[in-house]
């Protein structure tokens, strides 16, 4: 038996995270995948870069301090490889390149700043293949801060697959008629795309939907309704966001954006006529993970 560590960095548009894991290798056997450690840092950066163009000097300096703690966990932990994945916020800030050469320079470590295509390629290399083996149809739906990555599959392949600048902390940003705007865009293509798959299901993944799922008791790997997710959003709407953080127990920096995000999921939902969607535990730190043991990053 050999077992290899390895680190992942999401620098999304509401939070930064650092995922350590572990991968158990026997011969004979697939390779199993256990997490080590999980630090989530909320930044915001999509705050700025949405509102201003621009990630501000005390966002700056935050993840400056931010990469420098991640840096010595990892070397605490004695990880072997890892890598940086930065999304939305830093692919559309002014400063986002710059910024990514200043903690180079400071922390050692190498930012890449990834498209959504590149997104739903790694994330597509985690645990998501088992769920859409057979001859189903399936619409994944990955929600961020900034953008949300829409992929079809039919029969294991994916049919389709595009990256719309649609996502919570934007929504919260952005006026009622640009978000509608977005909304009619992505109803249009997600009905001609649906059209002819039968029995689809949505896939989720995302903070907010793990949130949903955990809080909803129900068994890992079995669906929630389109009934449970509407009741749900209709409930969330109805609490005021001190209310969401002192009843429910949520973040901070959660119990703004879980509005957006289900009301991002249960439009997919609709427009797909999908009346299911299960919730794997995957996101774009454990894509990493699987990328650079696989070589692909």
């Amino acid at each position: 038996m050999e077992i290899k560590k390895y680190g992942a960095i999401d620098i999304g548009s509401n939070a930064v995270r650092l995922l350590i894991s572990n991968v158990v290798l026997k011969e004979n056997h697939e390779p199993k995948y256990r997490k080590v450690s999980l630090v989530r840092v909320p930044i915001r950066l999509g705050r700025d870069v949405f509102t201003k163009g621009s990630i501000s000097d005390k966002n700056k300096k935050r993840m400056v301090d931010t990469m420098q703690a991640f840096k010595l966990l990892m070397d605490v932990h004695q990880i072997e490889k890892y890598s940086a994945c930065a999304t939305s916020a830093m692919r559309e800030s002014e400063n986002g390149k710059q910024i990514a050469k200043e903690i180079k320079d400071i922390t050692e470590i190498d930012i890449q700043i990834i498209d959504g295509k590149t997104e739903a390629k790694i994330i597509a290399s985690t645990d998501l293949k088992e769920l859409i083996d057979g001859d189903k149809s399936y619409l994944y739906v990955d929600v961020g801060g900034g953008s949300t990555e829409f992929t079809f599959f039919s029969k294991g392949k994916i049919i389709e697959s595009r990256s719309y600048k649609i996502g919570t902390v934007r929504m919260l940003n952005n006026s009622d008629k640009e978000n509608k705007k977005m909304f009619k865009e992505i109803e249009k293509w997600i009905k001609k795309t649906a059209k002819n798959l039968p029995r689809l299901a949505l896939i989720g993944s995302g903070g907010n939907i793990n949130s949903i799922f955990k809080r909803s008791g129900t068994p890992y790997g079995k669906p929630l309704s389109y009934i449970y997710m509407n009741a749900h959003y209709k409930f969330l709407k109805s609490m005021s966001y001190e209310e969401r953080i002192t009843e429910l127990g949520l973040k901070p920096d959660r119990a703004d954006v879980i509005i957006p995000a289900t009301k991002i999921y249960l439009s997919a939902m609709k427009w797909s006529g999908a009346t299911k969607i299960y919730v794997p535990k995957i996101g774009l730190a454990d894509g990493i993970i699987r990328s650079l043991h696989l070589g692909i990053i």
